[in-house]
């Protein structure tokens, strides 16, 4: 399938790299076609495994006692691994604890790798799961230790056998150098870095010759989303200039996609890249506001005069005053509005021109109340109407990445974005946090959006 691969499956004390040990170890290694290496060991998790993950496995605190450390027998796995690609099933997960684990003892781990999930899905497209329950079924595998290492790894090794012979050797050689194939990268660009990029939510930074960024992007997949900027197809001439002028890159981790678009958002204003011409372009935000008292009974609210905590009198957010005044219009006509009393026309007496084509009711001339009017204006822009901040005070909204152990609460007040906390004293100073309010679209929309979600967790910060 490839010159060297080593199949290889964990069994840890849960799911977090950060948290959780590794209890068992188990590969197959092949070289050529030939089976070079097989070895699989009990690994003492230095901590007590869950009941759950004991019942899971069969693997308790006894069998692990005496057994080595991952320390002791990291050598060992080195010397299994040099040369070969890794393939895994959900291969980001045993490499995401290979990787923690040799991190400990002071070992960066740089290693190529195959997920087997993936090679499943295009060797069988037909199927819907391609779970290692799914493959021992489909397969009809029998007389393996399901959830135990080696069992796990020989469910892919005839999963493997059976697709060479029903599809043929070259068939699975092709999905796999599919899988492994990886954009040229430029020269300058170090390979090791590309190789560290995780494939989890956060935001990335290019940057040129010096420290000001040329584009600042974010994604749920960071590596996938970065490598894809060095393919040979690209979408734009823009895109192929701004690979060509990056030297550097760096990136971020968040807990989850909200957090990395906020983090995006707040970046690309601060920092001003380039190469991101839309969210960075200077705006005038404006709303109408409606007083029935006043006359004209609308006027034009620009960005720094809205008061977040009294928006209930806002209608529409416009990034010009023309397209302000263009909905506007719209609305008028359609709903026969007056456009004298909505200050769209000169002149404060005689009937507006839209009567004259009997296309306005007649506040203008008598023939309606002005309280009617300024009722019918209020429905007509109802569509427009800024949302009333709902809770009792600040919330935050909480966003966790069980795998990276990653836990971080977004905090806001009347709708505008006060910060960011991973930690109880981060969270306090920021419930404790009194300065002025401002209004800031984006973070308006992001989190109008998050709230839509029923599975969106908010915590009441008011008491």
């Amino acid at each position: 399938m490839l010159p060297s691969v080593t199949f290889l499956d964990l069994e840890t004390t849960g799911a977090t790299p950060l948290k959780d040990r590794i209890t068992e170890i188990a590969l197959v290694r092949f070289d050529h076609g030939v089976e070079t290496a097989r070895w699989q060991t009990l690994v003492n998790p230095q901590q007590p495994i869950p009941p759950f993950i004991q019942s899971l496995t069969g693997i308790n605190d006894g069998m692990v006692a005496e057994a080595p450390t991952f320390a002791e027998v990291a050598d060992t796995l080195l010397a299994f691994l040099e040369g070969t690609v890794l393939a895994a099933h959900n291969v980001r997960f045993d490499h995401g604890f290979l990787k923690t684990e040799f991190k400990r003892i002071g070992i960066t781990l740089r290693q190529k790798v195959l997920c087997t999930v993936k090679l499943s899905r295009l060797l069988y497209p037909q199927h819907y799961s391609h779970g290692i329950d799914a493959i021992v079924a489909r397969h009809q595998i029998t007389g393996l230790a399901r959830h135990r290492a080696m069992g796990d790894v020989e469910a892919i090794l005839v999963m493997l056998n059976d697709a060479r012979r029903e599809l043929g050797e070259e068939a699975v050689k092709a999905a796999a150098l599919k899988l492994m194939s990886a954009p040229t990268l430029p020269p300058h660009i170090d390979a090791s870095l590309v190789g560290e990029l995780p494939e989890a939510p956060g935001v990335y930074l290019f940057y040129g010759e010096n420290d000001l960024p040329l584009y600042i992007g974010k994604s749920v997949n960071l590596r996938a989303r970065v490598l894809s900027h060095f393919s040979s197809d690209h979408a734009s001439t823009k895109e192929m200039r701004m690979t060509q002028e990056m030297k550097r890159f760096e990136w971020i981790a968040t807990a989850g996609e909200f957090s990395a678009l906020l983090l995006e958002s707040r970046l690309v204003k601060e920092r001003q890249p380039i190469y991101n011409r839309q969210l960075r372009r200077e705006r005038s935000l404006c709303s109408w506001q409606i007083d029935p008292a006043a006359q004209p009974l609308v006027r034009l609210v620009h960005e720094d005069e809205i008061d977040p905590s009294q928006m209930s009198h806002l209608f529409g957010t416009f990034r010009s005053k023309r397209q302000a005044v263009e909905t506007l219009r719209k609305i008028a006509e359609l709903s026969h509005l007056c456009v004298k009393a909505l200050g769209l026309e000169p002149g404060r007496s005689g009937p507006c021109f839209a009567f004259q084509l009997r296309r306005c009711k007649g506040v203008c001339c008598g023939q309606e109340s002005p309280e009617m009017h300024a009722l019918r204006v209020q429905q007509a822009l109802m569509a427009h109407k800024l949302k009333v901040w709902p809770y009792r005070g600040k919330i935050g909204i909480e966003e966790y990445d069980l795998e990276h152990d990653l836990r971080q609460i977004h905090v806001f007040e009347h709708w505008v974005y006060l910060g960011v906390a991973e930690d109880d004293e981060s969270l306090n100073a920021l419930r404790a946090q009194t300065t002025a309010l401002k209004f800031d679209l984006d973070s308006y929309k992001l989190l109008l959006k998050m709230l839509a979600h029923k599975k969106t967790r908010v915590l009441d910060l008011a008491d």
